[in-house]
């Protein structure tokens, strides 16, 4: 099938031309033709399958063509809720590459910065709006926001909100949209509070379901190293050595772990950044911009990114920890072999670290292959006392991620 397939206008036949958009995957596929006839969506999705574009092609199709901008200030009309400032980042470029043909305008509010130029954006008028749940509270309760004529709802990620406990901010952004609305939902993995949330704003859904989260992409070559924890460092450098790790996203659990280890891998002349909550939001924008360009070639990152980045023929991912609940596994590797492509997802696993294989395992339906020959091998043969392991921090909650170093200036 062809994106000329799916009754598509010109305007945005032509942006999708000019990103070198051909073929829809599966849920763009599946999703278009229904949001375009005005159904609500409730989509199961994991990441890399393309669904910012399933449901911001057809949004802006329905607002340009039912109901075009009328002279004098715009109010939103269509409302993008997503849990995180770099997906936020990412949605808002593709409406704008997307809508670049259409006399629509859109804007993006997060948290961490200066309120300022996103309220003189929002003052110019928005048709379209992209939006973190803290921030876009914080606009509502300052008046500053009205959600009276919002026709598009969609709810991006939905279960990673739930993880941040995002969900009471965006229950209350819901209670401020019309009853009359078209809504659109989507998540990657359905625990029975999204469940719920679904059945209590969609009206008889169409449902899409790709690639439930429990899979790994075909195209993602897994290999997984047992090592001692305090060799993880020197096998990381001994893998980097290869040539074909072009460019690699490094996953730790902790941001203070992402410093260290960008500081051990800086030491061994590894151009990498990390990129975290602590980071301001031009640090982090900087560091990703220069990983996107191949300036640099390592990027640490917390799970905060791990649905956040969008990056073309990225060749590799590491997870340096592996994470403690399973289904971030499968999105962290899934920044890699995305749209098709291959890539390869390495795990450096200690002793401590074996339930969470398990448990990883268990959920992928399958063992990771092991490689066995490497200079590092695990030696260690029982648990690490509890006495002698880290204290681990409590997770960040919503406002927390949003609100650190307020004072960076981002462009409106």
């Amino acid at each position: 099938m062809q994106f000329t397939e799916l009754n598509l206008i010109p305007s945005i036949l032509k942006a999708l031309e000019h990103e070198n958009y051909t073929e829809p995957t599966p849920i763009q596929q599946q999703a278009i033709p229904p949001i375009l006839s005005g159904k609500d969506l409730l989509g199961c999705a994991q990441t890399g399958t393309g669904k910012t574009a399933a449901f911001a092609i057809p949004t802006l199709q329905l607002l340009h063509k039912n109901n075009a901008p009328k002279p004098g200030r715009r109010n939103i009309r269509a409302l993008v809720i997503t849990p995180t400032r770099e997906l936020a980042l990412q949605i808002y470029e593709n409406f704008c590459a997307y809508g670049k043909y259409l006399p629509l305008k859109c804007a993006v509010i997060f948290g961490g910065v200066s309120q300022k130029p996103q309220e003189i954006a929002l003052q110019k008028g928005v048709d379209i709006l992209v939006a973190t749940p803290g921030r876009l509270n914080d606009l509502i309760q300052q008046k500053l926001i009205d959600l009276k004529d919002v026709e598009l709802l969609i709810l991006d990620e939905a279960d990673r909100m739930l993880d941040m406990g995002f969900i009471h901010d965006v229950k209350k952004i819901i209670a401020k949209t019309p009853s009359q609305r078209q809504t659109l939902l989507f998540s990657a993995t359905m625990p029975s509070a999204i469940a719920q949330m679904a059945d209590s704003i969609l009206k008889n859904p169409v449902k899409v379901t790709i690639t439930p989260v429990s899979s790994t992409v075909d195209a993602i070559g897994q290999r997984l190293y047992f090592v001692d924890k305090g060799n993880k460092k020197d096998l990381l450098l001994h893998l980097l050595k290869d040539s074909s790790i072009e460019s690699a996203i490094v996953f730790t659990r902790t941001k203070h772990g992402a410093d260290r280890l960008v500081r051990h891998l800086t030491k061994a002349q590894v151009s990498a950044k990390a990129i975290h909550g602590d980071k301001s939001q031009g640090a982090r924008q900087t560091a990703l911009q220069n990983f996107k360009n191949r300036t640099l070639r390592v990027l640490v990152a917390t799970d905060i990114a791990a649905r956040g980045i969008d990056i073309d023929e990225l060749s590799h991912v590491i997870n340096y920890e592996l994470p403690n609940i399973p289904e971030t596994y499968v999105h962290r590797i899934g920044r890699t072999g995305r749209a098709g492509q291959s890539g390869v997802a390495i795990s450096l696993c200690d002793f401590d670290e074996k339930p969470y294989l398990a448990d990883i395992e268990k959920l992928i339906g399958k063992r990771i292959p092991v490689i066995k020959d490497h200079p590092y091998p695990m030696t260690q043969t029982a648990p690490t006392p509890k006495e002698a392991q880290p204290v681990r921090p409590p997770r960040n909650k919503g406002k927390e991620l949003e609100r650190v170093k307020p004072k960076v200036k981002v462009k409106g």
